[in-house]
């Protein structure tokens, strides 16, 4: 009897212990952003903040390459949410080996779409460059090797009837390094997509005369893709840029994956338009976020928590 009933007790302290572990396993949101001078990263700081309201949830913010390391990361599962431009999450979800997904990434979902990313290519204005066909025989950046950067900057110049092949140097640098040899007189020109107001073009127009490529709308149709879109980087965005650009922008995305809970993804999603006015004061990129617009036309399937938070507002 007292056998059966000590037994008993350890059985019953045991399922106790396991259930209260169980409660209080911490459940842990990594932001996967991008390099920390971009626009990925101040935005992932402040959603890594607001997230810290999830109960029992460990954030952290991870800088990475970007969009494809990203997209790679989340599919095995080393990440919660991911920052990616469109044609990126796009190619995941196809498997497009020269975009760097050796095979379809089908865990992902989306959460939301948020603020476009503008291509920006600036020049050093004593490189003489004003237009994409002077960036032939020129040195560039172009981003990290198969980052969405690079990829978006492969699609503009096949569009504009250009390749690397034309360039008199191709570097492939993150954005602040880019900015550095710009400065250095190290190379003429860096082709960079990201947020408006982004930190290292703002150091370099107040640090010399420089000068912005437009891409113009004939080209950005040739690219045939429809989430390459003509846009306008507004006169003064950046100091001495005293006139419009036409450029071409990409919708960025936030991204999950399918192993993340319906409740968490839905504490995500919600907590992030609840708090929109700390991720424009995060950045000015986050302005362009709009709830009505971030369940539309989303290149992968909806996370079941981040629905559940749109159909519960009305916005899908």
């Amino acid at each position: 009897m007292r056998l059966t009933k000590r037994i008993s007790l350890f059985a019953a302290a045991a399922a106790f212990t396991a259930s209260t572990a169980a409660v209080a396993a911490p459940t842990f949101i990594n932001i996967l952003t991008g390099g920390t001078s971009g626009v990925y990263y101040p935005i992932g700081v402040a959603l890594s903040q607001m997230y810290n309201g999830i109960e029992g949830a460990k954030t952290s913010v991870q800088a990475t390459k970007a969009s494809v390391e990203n997209l790679n990361l989340l599919q095995a599962g080393r990440g919660e949410l991911a920052f990616s431009l469109g044609d990126s999450v796009s190619d995941a979800w196809n498997g497009v080996e020269d975009a760097g997904f050796k095979k379809p990434l089908k865990k992902l979902r989306a959460i939301a779409g948020i603020y476009p990313n503008y291509i920006q290519i600036v020049a050093s204005k004593e490189s003489g460059i004003k237009t994409l066909a002077d960036l032939k025989g020129k040195s560039i950046s172009v981003g990290a090797p198969k980052s969405g950067t690079e990829l978006n900057a492969r699609a503009i110049f096949k569009a504009a009837g250009m390749s690397y092949d034309d360039m008199g140097k191709v570097e492939f640098l993150p954005y602040a390094e880019s900015v550095e040899l710009i400065k250095n007189r190290q190379l003429d020109a860096t082709l960079q997509s990201s947020g408006l107001g982004m930190a290292a073009i703002r150091d370099l127009a107040a640090t010399m005369p420089i000068t912005f490529v437009e891409i113009p709308e004939a080209v950005v149709q040739k690219i045939g893709n429809p989430v390459y879109q003509s846009m306008v980087i507004p006169a003064d965005t950046y100091d001495g840029q005293t006139a419009d650009v036409k450029t071409v922008a990409i919708t960025n995305f936030l991204v999950t994956h399918e192993d993340v809970s319906e409740e968490v993804a839905y504490q995500m999603t919600k907590l992030m338009f609840d708090n929109l006015e700390r991720l424009r004061n995060a950045h000015s990129a986050a302005n362009d976020i709009d709830v009505k617009a971030a369940a539309k036309n989303l290149p992968i399937p909806l996370h079941p928590g981040a629905e559940r938070y749109y159909k519960e507002i009305g916005a899908l």
